[in-house]
């Protein structure tokens, strides 16, 4: 009995040792042939993309920066005109002349051609440009006025005309031809005017004579030039 008795506690031992190395055992990880499992080695980083480059913003145009306080830079003053700041000549500062006859006209009977002047008679410099009008003056009645066709001729500048200081114009009509009543080379029949009306840029209309004679011409047509500060021939 004493033996069986050993026996089975050392059978009992032996069991309980294998026991706890069973649990040993499954506590350590192994692979499929038993191993144990080593720790697998870090994988070796993997690459990082390169972000794509972003494109730079269109640069923006510079902000003036602010300098502070008020701008006190000024404009430059307007460079004076021909006419030095004068005001346009008005109707009662200038007198307009009666005509006389050109030295250069077509050649016939009848007018041709005459010269103008228009002078200063204030006190006061103003201007004058531009191209004058021409009707013939119908009775002394504005209403009969004939108005001729006119033609301009060069270009007009503004003329400054200091206190007495004048200009001129110079109207070229079609000339009558041949003696006594005379003809026009039209076939239209010649007119005759004792004076004729001038319209002055801004100063009114003004009646003038022939200062030898009267205004003959044909085809109620007339060339003008531009009021000048020199006297045409």
């Amino acid at each position: 009995m004493q033996y069986s008795a050993g026996v089975g506690r050392t059978a009992a031992a032996v069991a309980a040792a294998v026991a706890v190395t069973a649990l040993m055992t499954g506590c350590t990880p192994t692979g499929d042939d038993g191993a144990v499992a080593k720790p697998s080695a870090p994988s070796a980083p993997s690459a990082t993309a390169t972000p794509p480059s972003k494109t730079p913003a269109a640069s923006e145009p510079a902000k003036p920066t602010p300098t502070g306080g008020a701008d006190h830079t000024k404009p430059s003053p307007p460079e004076p005109g021909p006419g030095g700041g004068a005001k346009a000549c008005a109707m009662d500062q200038i007198k307009v002349s009666d005509a006389h006859q050109a030295d250069v006209r077509p050649s016939g009977t009848g007018t041709g051609a005459a010269v103008v002047s228009v002078t200063n008679t204030s006190k006061a410099r103003c201007t004058l440009s531009g191209f004058p009008t021409v009707a013939g003056a119908g009775n002394g009645s504005p209403d009969h006025n004939l108005p001729l066709a006119t033609t301009h001729s060069g270009s007009a500048t503004t003329v400054s005309l200091a206190a007495g200081a004048r200009a001129w114009t110079k109207l070229t009509f079609v000339n009558v031809q041949g003696e006594a009543d005379g003809y026009c080379v039209s076939g239209a029949t010649p007119a005759s005017f004792p004076t004729l009306v001038l319209g002055v840029p801004g100063a009114g209309s003004h009646q003038i004579a022939m200062d030898d004679g009267v205004f003959a011409e044909c085809d109620n047509k007339v060339t003008v030039i531009a009021f000048s500060a020199t006297k045409p021939s």
